[in-house]
């Protein structure tokens, strides 16, 4: 399954293209084809990603990590206290560690700004709100057919996104 997944990039996904959409869209059909749930456990693993919120027990944060997780990855809760530090410095070098530590971060409830600054300097892919219910990506689950409820719909999409950004 890895070989046949389209890849879009993680820079653009807050206002996807056409081509994206039609990208994440396939993909998604195909995950919810898989008839092996075994396979579909092993097409992250080996990948760690961190989860950067104050709670896990929040509906996004619950959604990304049982998408996560469901997919073979490893995922880490880090407190935002990036935006606590003072100098930019700080935030520049911090960043180029998670950066060095982990395959992907999504956060959740930190300015756009700081977001944008972590991936810039992380170098990896780093989502901003991915898991939220308004996340551009996450409408494109009404897009889907089968009989998902809209809480599955959205967290195949979420594993798509995963999937062809992190392989």
């Amino acid at each position: 399954m890895q070989s046949v997944l389209l890849q879009v990039s993680s820079r653009h996904l807050d206002r996807p293209s056409p081509s994206d959409v039609q990208v994440l869209l396939a993909n998604a059909r195909m995950l919810q084809r898989s008839s092996e749930p075994r396979l579909k456990g092993l097409l992250l693993k080996g990948k760690n990603l961190a989860l950067m919120c104050e709670s896990t027990e929040d509906a996004d944060a619950t959604l990304f990590l049982r998408a996560a997780t469901e997919l073979g990855a490893r995922v880490s809760h880090i407190r935002p206290s990036l935006s606590d530090l003072a100098t930019p410095a700080v935030r520049r070098i911090t960043s180029q560690m998670l950066g060095r530590l982990y395959d992907g971060i999504e956060c959740q409830g930190l300015p756009t700004p700081l977001v944008e600054q972590i991936g810039l300097e992380a170098g990896i892919p780093v989502y901003d709100g991915l898991a939220a219910k308004e996340h551009p990506t996450a409408r494109l689950a009404l897009l889907i057919d089968g009989d998902e409820s809209e809480a599955g719909k959205r967290q195949l999409l979420l594993q798509t996104v995963l999937l062809a950004t992190l392989l």
